[in-house]
């Protein structure tokens, strides 16, 4: 029997939890479900100045969207109060508001990146990708979990658990 010269090199998934009716595990290949977007981003890098790059990807809010987000639509406005929590493969974090990308309110086109400069970011995971940041700190680097919470609320605890 031989043995085979390449090792079949594992392709990144990203975790989607939270408060979503539909938890799932997705790869670069998955994304490319949803409308793909491209966009030329110039941010500044604090270890390396200023960087140009051409991303492309579904829109954050679409594939949270389709993931069902625990909204309750007796309480109005409930959205608001629902953050959004990126993990990177490094362990850089990034958290968001719903606002911030929902087309009524921040409407940020914010990216889920499946490519870089025409690079497949399949075997790293896509890229967390802020076109509206000056700074590059919240692009996250192949994204491990997303993590959608409606717990907390202006004046209210958190819940505990």
């Amino acid at each position: 029997m031989s043995q085979s010269l390449t090792a079949a090199r594992p392709v990144a998934e990203l975790e989607l939890t939270g408060d979503v009716a539909r938890p799932a595990r997705l790869t670069v290949a998955d994304l490319l479900a949803w409308p793909q977007h491209r966009v030329r981003v110039s941010f500044e890098c604090a270890t390396s100045g200023m960087q140009h790059h051409l991303f492309e990807g579904p829109l954050l809010h679409d594939v949270l969207s389709d993931a069902g987000p625990g909204f309750d639509p007796a309480r109005r406005k409930d959205r608001l109060r629902f953050l959004i929590a990126v993990t990177g493969a490094d362990g850089h974090h990034g958290l968001l508001s719903w606002a911030e990308i929902d087309p009524d309110f921040g409407r940020a086109p914010v990216l889920l990146a499946v490519g870089i400069d025409d690079t497949p970011l399949d075997l790293a995971g896509p890229q967390l990708v802020l076109p509206q940041d000056r700074c590059g700190a919240r692009h996250i680097s192949g994204i491990q979990g997303i993590h959608v919470d409606g717990r907390y609320a202006p004046g209210a605890s958190p819940a505990t658990g």
